[in-house]
């Protein structure tokens, strides 16, 4: 699969919580592929077992993952539980676009008359993609030290220097080692 050409507009939604080693090669090829990238915050209004981290830390730990690099917007997109509602306002959030990213089949269907969408593994060269998400991320958080191999080295200090894994473990731990057992 070859990387798009370069665009004048791309945007992408996700929830970044956190911020992980998947993640960055997906946000700098946002960046390096377009004039400006829309980034959005999914979920932005939520803050439960699948985000755990407020807006405010979710904006911070993009920022320090696209530091350097100033052709970017972040958007708070909240959930609306309403398909065709949410579709409606990232139209409006986001404008016209040459590329949407997205690995969500739901999304996809939503907008894939409105926009041409793509999914992140096609921004990424194959050497470059590595199998993290963030509910791998925040079963290790809960177990312990397990994540910080998972993020960049300066999302782990800003988790730890903000002790959010700590307030991860005590807030949100049990839960998210109980799910773990009804998966297993």
């Amino acid at each position: 699969m070859s990387e798009p050409a370069r665009v004048s507009r791309i945007g992408m939604v996700a929830r970044w919580r956190p911020v992980h080693r998947g993640h960055l090669p997906v946000l700098r090829a946002l960046c390096d592929l377009a004039g400006t990238a829309l980034v959005g915050i999914g979920s932005s209004n939520r803050y439960n077992l699948r985000n755990p981290f407020t807006l405010a830390e979710t904006e911070d730990m993009l920022r320090l993952a696209l530091a350097g690099r100033d052709n970017y917007r972040l958007i708070p997109v909240p959930d609306l539980d309403d398909g065709p509602r949410w579709r409606l306002m990232i139209m409006d959030l986001f404008g016209p676009l040459d590329l949407f990213v997205t690995d969500n089949p739901y999304v996809t269907s939503l907008l894939k008359d409105d926009y041409r969408i793509v999914r992140p593994v096609g921004l990424v060269p194959p050497e470059a993609r590595l199998p993290v998400d963030g509910t791998l991320v925040r079963r290790e958080m809960a177990r312990g030290d397990g994540w910080r191999p998972l993020v960049p080295d300066f999302i782990a200090d800003y988790i730890v220097n903000n002790q959010l894994d700590y307030r991860f473990r005590r807030e949100f731990g049990l839960q998210t080692l109980a799910l773990e057992t009804v998966v297993s």
